[in-house]
C-alpha cells in the first residue's frame, strides 16, 4: 500500500512537472508575441505622431504665409493711404499759400497779422 501511495505521489510530481514545463515553455512564445504586438503598436504611434507633427508644422507654414501676405498687404494700404494724405496735405498748403499771395497782391491783405489769417484759413 504504500508503494502505490508512493508511485501516486510521484506520478502527480511528474505530472505536475510536466505541466509546469509545458507552462513556461508557451510563456516565452506569448512574450515573444506580445513583444512584437508592442513593437508593432510602438511603431503605429511613433508614425501617427510623426504625420501629426508634419501636419502641424504644414499648418503653422500656412498660418505664418497668409500672416506675412496680410502684413504686406497692409504695409501697402498704409503707405499708399499716407501718401495719398501727404499730396493732399500738400496741395492744400499750396493753395494757402497761394491765396495769401493773391491777396497779398491784390491788396486786401494789409498787416501780418491778416497774412497769418489767410494761412490759418
Amino acid at each position: 500500500m504504500k508503494k502505490q501511495i508512493l508511485s501516486l505521489a510521484v506520478i502527480a510530481l511528474l505530472a505536475f512537472a510536466v505541466q509546469s514545463c509545458e507552462k513556461k515553455e508557451n510563456k516565452p512564445a506569448e512574450d515573444e508575441l506580445t513583444l512584437g504586438n508592442k513593437v508593432d503598436s510602438l511603431t503605429s504611434d511613433i508614425e501617427e505622431v510623426k504625420d501629426s507633427a508634419v501636419s502641424k508644422a504644414e499648418n503653422a507654414a500656412t498660418k505664418a504665409k497668409d500672416a506675412t501676405e496680410t502684413a504686406a498687404q497692409d504695409v501697402k494700404d498704409a503707405t499708399k493711404k499716407a501718401a495719398n494724405d501727404v499730396k493732399d496735405a500738400t496741395k492744400k498748403g499750396a493753395e494757402k499759400v497761394e491765396n495769401a499771395a493773391k491777396a497779398a497782391k491784390d491788396g486786401t491783405v494789409k498787416t501780418a497779422k491778416e497774412v497769418n489769417e489767410a494761412l490759418k484759413k
